[in-house]
Parts: C-alpha cells; sequence; structure tokens
C-alpha cells in the first residue's frame, strides 16, 4: 500500500480520504494550530475546537495528523526526511523546496500539485457550469453542497493513481496538476459538444429534464419527484390512463414525440395539477408498477434515513471515540470493501509514531517540541 503525505484544502483532503477508504496510508500535515478543515463549522458536541468540526471529522477519517512547523528550518528538514519515504506528495499551497530538489531526494515520488485557490462559486461561473444552472429566466443558481471541491477531489484521486501506476511501471517519479476549474469544466463538456456539432447552445431548464419530453422535478404533496417518461410504442396510452387527465386524452396528437415536444408546457402542467394530489412515495412506486421511470427527490433526511445506505454500509451507526455512537457516511469505496473508517485523528495524535520511524529519537522529538518546531 502507498504512503501519502498531503497539505491540502477540501478537494485534496477528500481525494486522500477515498486513498485512506482503499487501505493505503495518508498522513496530513498540519501547523501546530492545526488546517482550517478544523475550523469549519458546524462542530460536535457544542464545541468549536480544534477536535470538534464535523467536516474534519469526515474528510480526514483514518488519516494519520504530523504537525510540522514548515518555516523552520528543522520542519524542512522532517519534512524533507518524510518525503523521502513516501509516495506521493499531494499539496494545494505553494512549498518552500524546489521541486529539483523533492526528486533528487526520492525519484520514484508522485507529486500532485491541485490548483483550487478559486472559491466555489467564481469557480463555477468560469467553468461554464453555472450558465447550464437554474431557471431560464432567473438568474443562474450554485449547486448545492460542496460539489465543487469533492468532484474536483474525485479527479485528483483518478489522477494520482494514474501516476502511481506510472511511476511504479518506470521506476520514475512525475509531477501531476489538477485544477479545480477544469475539472468543473469537464461537466460542461457535452454542452460545448452539442454547440460544435449542431450549433444549439444549451440553455437552462430549471426542473425540466432535457432529453425526454415528459421529464423533471416535479412538486407533489409532500416535496417533489422525478419522471422520465421515455418514449416508446405504446407509452403514452399507458402514461395518460395513469394520469386519467381528459384533456391529454383528448388529443390523440399528442401520441407522436415531436408533438410532445412541441407541448412539452402544456403536458407537463397537467402532470403537475395530477401529482399535487400524492405523496412522492406514492407516485415512486405507482410509477415503478407501470415501468415508468421514477424517483423520489431525496432530501439529507430521507438519505439519513434510507435502509438502502444503510444495507449497503455506506451509511454505519459506530463507535466514535469522542462522540459516541454516531451515524457516519463510511464512503462508496469504505463500504465496498466492507471497511470500516477508523475516526479522524488527534491534532498532532501521530508526531511520536511517524518520527521515530524516519529516525528520529525521543530526545529529537522533545526539542522539536520545545523549539516550536512540532
Amino acid at each position: 500500500m502507498a504512503r501519502i503525505i498531503e497539505l491540502t484544502s477540501l478537494a485534496g483532503a477528500y481525494a486522500s480520504r477515498l486513498f485512506v477508504e482503499e487501505g493505503h496510508d495518508v498522513i496530513r500535515l498540519e501547523g501546530r494550530d492545526g488546517n482550517h478543515l478544523r475550523d469549519l463549522a458546524p462542530f460536535l458536541g457544542n464545541k468549536t475546537d480544534a477536535e470538534s468540526s464535523a467536516y474534519h471529522h469526515f474528510l480526514n477519517a483514518g488519516k494519520k495528523s504530523l504537525t510540522v512547523n514548515l518555516d523552520s528550518t528543522t520542519g524542512e528538514d522532517i519534512f524533507l526526511r518524510l518525503v523521502a519515504s513516501t509516495d506521493v506528495l499531494m499539496t494545494s499551497r505553494p512549498l518552500t523546496v524546489e521541486d529539483s530538489r523533492l526528486f533528487e531526494i526520492n525519484p520514484k515520488l508522485v507529486l500532485v500539485r491541485i490548483d483550487d485557490q478559486d472559491p466555489d462559486l467564481c469557480a463555477m461561473a468560469r467553468s461554464g457550469l453555472m450558465s447550464l444552472t437554474g431557471h431560464p429566466d432567473q438568474s443562474p443558481m450554485m449547486l448545492g453542497g460542496h460539489l465543487a471541491a469533492l468532484a474536483t477531489g474525485i479527479y485528483v484521486a483518478v489522477a494520482t493513481a494514474a501516476a502511481l501506476r506510472t511511476a511504479l511501471q518506470t521506476g520514475k517519479g512525475l509531477t501531476t496538476t489538477v485544477s479545480l476549474r477544469q475539472a468543473l469544466e469537464t461537466f460542461v463538456e457535452q454542452a460545448m459538444v452539442e454547440y460544435t456539432f449542431s450549433g444549439i447552445v444549451t440553455e437552462r431548464r430549471g426542473s425540466k429534464g432535457a432529453i425526454t419530453a415528459i421529464s423533471g422535478a416535479l412538486p407533489c404533496k409532500d416535496g417533489h419527484w422525478v419522471i422520465s417518461q421515455i418514449h416508446r410504442p405504446g407509452r403514452w396510452a399507458k402514461f395518460v390512463e395513469w394520469l386519467n387527465d381528459p384533456e391529454l386524452a383528448a388529443d390523440p396528437s399528442l401520441a407522436k414525440e415531436e408533438n410532445q415536444i412541441k407541448r412539452r408546457d402544456f403536458i407537463l402542467d397537467r402532470v403537475l395539477l395530477w401529482a399535487s394530489q400524492y405523496s412522492k412515495n406514492q407516485l415512486v412506486e405507482e410509477a415503478q408498477e407501470r415501468h415508468f421511470p421514477a424517483s423520489p427527490v431525496s432530501t439529507i433526511l430521507d438519505l439519513v434515513h434510507d435502509p438502502q445506505l444503510t444495507g449497503r454500509g455506506f451509511l454505519k451507526e459506530i463507535d466514535h471515540r469522542q462522540f459516541g455512537r454516531i451515524m457516519y457516511p463510511q464512503g462508496a469505496v469504505a463500504s465496498m470493501r466492507r471497511k470500516e473508517m477508523k475516526s479522524a485523528p488527534k491534532l498532532g495524535e501521530h508526531n511520536g509514531e511517524i518520527l521515530t520511524e524516519i529516525g528520529y529519537s525521543q530526545s529529537d522529538l522533545q526539542s522539536f517540541a520545545a523549539s516550536g518546531a512540532i
């Protein structure tokens, strides 16, 4: 298994977490006051210290924490000795050491640079992604959650895995760079291809689907659901029968897909009126019985109580050493491997273990601590 050193923000922290899920050894380098991920709300246990950030506990689960003052001479020496014994150095910050020096120390090193300094909002805007998000008559919208950073983290993990494989095959180290903005630009490739081949500019569609006429996220009695009625022979008649809508049944021309597309808004308005009588689960169950693709729009509350996520091991109740029994997203890779993630490290928890492993003595550790190097 590989050893990975990381000095990263959110995207890199998520990427290295995926390697932890796979069983690799990840060491997170932090300053003596910790990394900014420890400062992100919300905080567990009504505390706001370096050990209580929910994001820290998720993103740094199973990692080791080594505190090093990289601006000190001793801290730089510790860093270089650690580089000599690692497989991957993952960083989103400028280093005080030249790349040539790193490869001189470790010719097989995989150096992963992450360019994620742009705020999520700016990166989404410049990538073109926001131009596709939202309703056509309103302002462009942000995607929810930390999707920009997490999506970039997946690209970082893929790039790192590919670089590691190359380094193992060739015996030579290499540098790979992943940009937050460029990672987001990959999500608009289909729109660029559509314009290149047809001249059609993809526009924001709000809650309406882009492929079939009868598709989109629609409100219902207790939230929203998604319907995607694929056009096939005989499907329109079954759809109208399900809705029992006289206005749709009165127009036989709607059986043709091109007419459905022309009157998309009228059809969806009728579906919306009908769906307002039912709950999302009722609609989805009925749709599945009739073999129509449909899904509830799950809220976070729906997900944390989803028996399928629990059954697959994605969500798992664990004994957390600091907060007792908590429900915890193990992660996709960990759940596939049936691996139980360990708690995130306390600040500097592994100083002694790591520094001893790379050749320092107990008296060295005491001296380092006294001087502020660790």
